[in-house]
C-alpha cells in the first residue's frame, strides 16, 4: 500500500522568516510593549541574548490582523496611527491616535480626522484568543497592559510626537492634551471587538513611570522580580525568549517552579499554605457543584450579565474495526483473524491513511457547562 504525499508550500517560513526582518531596536531604552514583565524587561536593557524561541505563529497572526485594523481606521477615520513617542528613557509606537478638534486644526487638512474626538485619545489594540475573551469582557486590560498605554499617553503628554522623518509635521505639534485612552480588543476567532475606554491621569501614569525606574535601576536582571508564575502555568512564560535563563533548563519529572524551594523551612512554609489555600477551595467547589446540578437542563441564554451555554454530550469517537478491516481488503493485505487495533491503526498511519472511527451512541462526552459574560452594546 503506497501513498503519494504533495503538500503545498506552507506559508510559515516565510512568515518566520519576515517577522525576523521586522527592525527591532537596540535597547538602550525600555520599550512600552516590554513593561510585561520586570526581569524580561532587565534582560532585555541588559542587552543579554535570548535563551529560547516560542512559538510566534500565534503572535504572527495577531500582527496581520491588528495592522490591517489600523490600516483601516487610518483610511476611514484619518486616525494617526503607529508613532513613535519617546524620551530619554522610553520609546515605543502608539497604535493609533484620535485627535481632538482644536489639536486638528493646527494640521494640514490632509492629516485632520474626519470624525475629531471630544478628548485627544491614545488607542491601543489588542487581538485575543476565544480562550482570553471572557476574562477581557468581565475583567478588562491586564495590569501590564494599562502600564504600556500609560507610557504611550504620558510620553505623548509630556514630549509629543518623537521628531524623526516621517512625522515631522506631528512633531511640531508639542506636548499634547491626552484627555482619554483606550483599549480595542480584538478576538481572533469570531472578529468580535470589545472596547474599553476611561479618562487619563498623569497621577496614574507616574506609577508606570515608577515601574521602569526599578528596571532601570536594577544591577541585574536577577535582582528584578519574576512577574508571572513560570512555564506551564502562564502562557507569557512559555512563549518567553528568556524562559530558560530566567527559569534554567528543563529537568524531567521536575517542574521549573521547584527551584524557587531552596531548603526544608521553605518547603514547610509551602506546604502549610498549600493545606490552607486547599481548605479555602473545598468549600468554594462544592458549591459550585451544587449550583451546577441546579443548572442542568437549563435553556441557553441570556441571564443577568452572563450567557449560558452548554457544550459536549455527543456520541464518542471509536475506532471502527468494521472500516479497518475493509481497507485492509482492499488494499490487499492480510487481515488478522483476531483484529489487532494497535497494530492496524500503526499501519494505515504509516501508509498515511486516516484511521476510520464511528461515532458509539452509547458512549457520550461529558456534557460542560459554559457561562460567559454578557457583551454590552
Amino acid at each position: 500500500m503506497t501513498l503519494v504525499q504533495e503538500r503545498p508550500v506552507s506559508l510559515w517560513p516565510a512568515a518566520h522568516a519576515a517577522d525576523a526582518r521586522r527592525p527591532r531596536s537596540r535597547q538602550t531604552k525600555i520599550g512600552a510593549s516590554d513593561t510585561v514583565c520586570a526581569r524580561r524587561a532587565g534582560y532585555l536593557l541588559h542587552g543579554r541574548t535570548p535563551t529560547d524561541v516560542g512559538e510566534k505563529r500565534k503572535a504572527i497572526l495577531g500582527t496581520w490582523l491588528h495592522e490591517g485594523a489600523l490600516d483601516a481606521v487610518r483610511q476611514e477615520y484619518g486616525w494617526i496611527i503607529e508613532r513613535r513617542v519617546e524620551d530619554d528613557t522610553i520609546r515605543g509606537h502608539i497604535d493609533a491616535v484620535q485627535l481632538d478638534g482644536r489639536t486638528a486644526a493646527r494640521l494640514p487638512k490632509r492629516l485632520r480626522p474626519s470624525l475629531p474626538a471630544e478628548e485627544l485619545t491614545v488607542e491601543d489594540v489588542k487581538t485575543k484568543s476565544p480562550f482570553q475573551w471572557d476574562s477581557i469582557v468581565r475583567y478588562g486590560a491586564s495590569e501590564a497592559e494599562l502600564r504600556q498605554v500609560l507610557l504611550y499617553a504620558d510620553l505623548l503628554r509630556t514630549e509629543g510626537f518623537a521628531d524623526i522623518d516621517g512625522q515631522r509635521q506631528l512633531a511640531r505639534l508639542g506636548p499634547l492634551p491626552v484627555g482619554r485612552v483606550r483599549f480595542r480588543f480584538l478576538n481572533r476567532d469570531s472578529g468580535e471587538d470589545h472596547v474599553q475606554e476611561m479618562p487619563f491621569h498623569a497621577e496614574r501614569a507616574q506609577g508606570a513611570r515608577w515601574w521602569v525606574e526599578q528596571v532601570r535601576a536594577a544591577e541585574t536582571p536577577e535582582d528584578l522580580p519574576r512577574t508571572f508564575s513560570g512555564p506551564g502555568l502562564s502562557a507569557i512564560c512559555d512563549n518567553c525568549p528568556f524562559k530558560t535563563a530566567c527559569w534554567g533548563p528543563a529537568v524531567a519529572g521536575q517542574r521549573p517552579q521547584s527551584m524557587l524551594i531552596h531548603d526544608d523551612a521553605e518547603r514547610e512554609q509551602a506546604l502549610a499554605e498549600y493545606v490552607e489555600v486547599s481548605e479555602q477551595i473545598k468549600p468554594l467547589k462544592e458549591r459550585q457543584k451544587d449550583l451546577r446540578a441546579q443548572l442542568d437542563g437549563s435553556a441557553e441564554g441570556v441571564y443577568g450579565g452572563n450567557v449560558l451555554s452548554w457544550s459536549g454530550g455527543n456520541p464518542s469517537k471509536v475506532d471502527d474495526i468494521d472500516a479497518m478491516v475493509a481497507l485492509y481488503r482492499q488494499a490487499g493485505l492480510t487481515v488478522p483473524m483476531g483484529p489487532d487495533t494497535a497494530v492496524m491503526k500503526a499501519q494505515l498511519r504509516a501508509a498515511g491513511i486516516p484511521v476510520p472511527q464511528r461515532l458509539d451512541h452509547e458512549r457520550r462526552t461529558a456534557v460542560s457547562i459554559n457561562v460567559t459574560a454578557r457583551t454590552r452594546t
